[in-house]
């Protein structure tokens, strides 16, 4: 592995942008060597993803202030498409794909000739993304439209498209937020190749594990100016912590007693999801029940079917089985019916099915919502302003008013956004997709209070989430999916990480020798 050069290979110097009178960067300087991974970490809001996206050119040249150097020499990227022909890559945080295209075409958009003249071959792209999978341990079929992929699916088509090119210098923004500890672990396996290969990585998470586990450096941005820059033999997390919110480390999941003696605010029987093909394996024949302020956690790897039991219960995808809500079974059909039925959901990509960002923050919140703040038809204005104001200041939304554009908002306040929507209903039964995605460690906090909060006020909730530390140490009881089957349960105190990864790998031993029998 070639040692880390000392001499820059991609630099920022006195890098200031500011968006409507707002300051988002107060003279940042950053600096990345070839064959280095640097952290770059901050609350949302600090600045990160700005900084990142003038790098990369999305903010042009002559839209801020300060000096971009490449290999020593100043560079001014009129767009992404300048950047990637220095050499520059991005994933980021957002997903950006082409749905009604195939897997393959995504991976190589922009570049489907492949250097043969202007006619596609499908195959040759289908065997090139094929490769590239492969070598990033990712399984998805090149063949199957994107359209039919999950959010997290859709993620990791942008990491190889990024890949693909072989940028000298690549930037990801929360890439793992939605991926499980395998897939995270063949993304860092690629990360390392790179590394070797003497590419510079700056690399934007709120996983400070992951820090820990693969950067070399890392820089903390607060109120859009660096904080501190830390070593490696100084990495610590409550000194990121506290590098980060100016305050220490607090217990990172609140107590929470599980219920004694509640009834079934929900029960599943016999639910099947189909699967799309090659996306996702579907749900087969699950059953489970959540009572009245209990938590219960989906835990599973990428397309083992979690997220799919979630939108069958909500009505998002066809789905058969029996559901019932206080002990009545319900038809759900459609998204309605289970709104109606108590049932909210908050979906995993807010980018794609939350927020609306033609309309402000207070519509936001009352999109869908807005029958009980109307009379003969009309919306009492005075009245929604009071919900709106009542639900920013439970929430914490920190925005300048209602009128307040959604687009700058940090991901941490866009997803409390979302909240306060589901939450306006006063739903029974709150099932949570993700529901810390992409948020800091300050907003993460905030989340898991208040889904305790809810959980003592009765709310039964079902929660999918990627990293296993946070299911095992908030929810009262995991169940364990793997191929779209429940393959294990366990209560708090009773299992860990380990537990689930070995009842995954046992589940799809079994499958791979039912299905050596079944072929001979």
């Amino acid at each position: 592995m070639p040692e880390i050069d000392q001499q820059p290979l991609f630099s920022a110097v006195g890098i200031a942008k500011s968006f409507g009178g707002v300051q988002a960067l107060r003279g940042v300087d950053l600096d990345v060597s070839a064959g280095e991974i640097h952290a770059l970490l901050g609350q949302n809001g600090a600045g990160k993803s700005t900084l990142v996206k003038i790098l990369n050119g999305v903010h042009p040249s002559g839209s801020y202030s300060g000096t971009i150097r490449l290999d020593g020499q100043p560079v001014a990227f009129a767009s992404p498409a300048a950047a990637r022909a220095s050499g520059v890559g991005y994933v980021p945080q957002e997903i950006e794909v082409l749905e009604q295209l195939s897997v393959a075409e995504n991976v190589f958009a922009g570049r489907t000739g492949l250097g043969e003249g202007m006619l596609v071959s499908q195959r040759r792209l289908q065997r090139h993304a094929a490769e590239i999978f492969e070598e990033l341990g990712i399984d998805i079929d090149p063949r199957v439209y994107v359209a039919a992929l999950t959010s997290a699916q859709r993620h990791l088509v942008m990491i190889a498209r990024a890949i693909v090119l072989r940028p000298r210098v690549l930037m990801l923004d929360e890439p793992t937020a939605s991926l499980s500890g395998t897939e995270v672990d063949a993304l860092f396996a690629v990360l390392r190749r790179l590394k070797a290969q003497g590419v510079a990585m700056i690399y934007i998470t709120h996983r400070l594990p992951e820090v820990m586990a693969i950067c070399d450096r890392a820089t903390v941005l607060r109120d859009g100016k660096v904080a501190v820059q830390i070593a490696r033999e100084d990495f610590d997390a409550e000194t990121f912590i506290f590098s980060m919110s100016g305050q220490r480390m607090q217990r990172l999941f609140p107590e929470h007693a599980a219920p004694v003696g509640t009834k079934p605010v929900l029960e599943v029987n016999h639910l099947n999801v189909p699967g799309h093909r090659g996306a996702i394996h579907g749900v087969r024949d699950v059953g489970f029940s959540v009572m009245a302020g209990e938590i219960v956690g989906l835990a599973g790897l990428l397309g083992s079917g979690r997220s799919e039991i979630l939108h069958g219960i909500y009505g998002r995808v066809a789905a058969t089985g029996e559901i019932g809500v206080e002990g009545k079974r319900v038809d759900i059909r459609t998204p309605r019916d289970a709104r109606a039925a108590g049932i909210a959901l908050l979906t995993e990509d807010r980018k794609r099915d939350g927020l609306l960002f033609n309309l402000p923050v207070g519509a936001n919140i009352t999109i869908g919502n807005l029958g009980p703040l109307a009379r003969n038809g009309l919306v009492r204005g005075g009245q929604e302003r009071s919900a709106i104001l009542a639900a920013m200041r439970a929430l914490n939304v920190k925005a300048s008013s209602p009128q307040a554009s959604v687009m700058h908002l940090s991901g941490g306040n866009q997803q409390k956004l979302l909240f306060a929507r589901v939450l306006m209903r006063a739903p029974k039964l709150l099932l949570l997709d993700e529901p810390t995605k992409g948020v800091d460690a300050a907003t993460r906090h905030e989340i898991y209070r208040l889904v305790v909060e809810l959980a003592e006020k009765g709310v039964g909730l079902l929660v999918v989430a990627s990293e296993l530390e946070e299911l095992i140490g908030l929810c009262d009881r995991c169940l364990t999916i793997a191929d779209g089957r429940i393959v294990d349960e366990f209560r708090r105190g009773e299992g860990g990480e380990e537990r689930v990864l070995r009842a995954v790998a046992a589940a799809q031993a079994r499958d791979r020798e039912t299905t050596m029998q079944a072929s001979q």
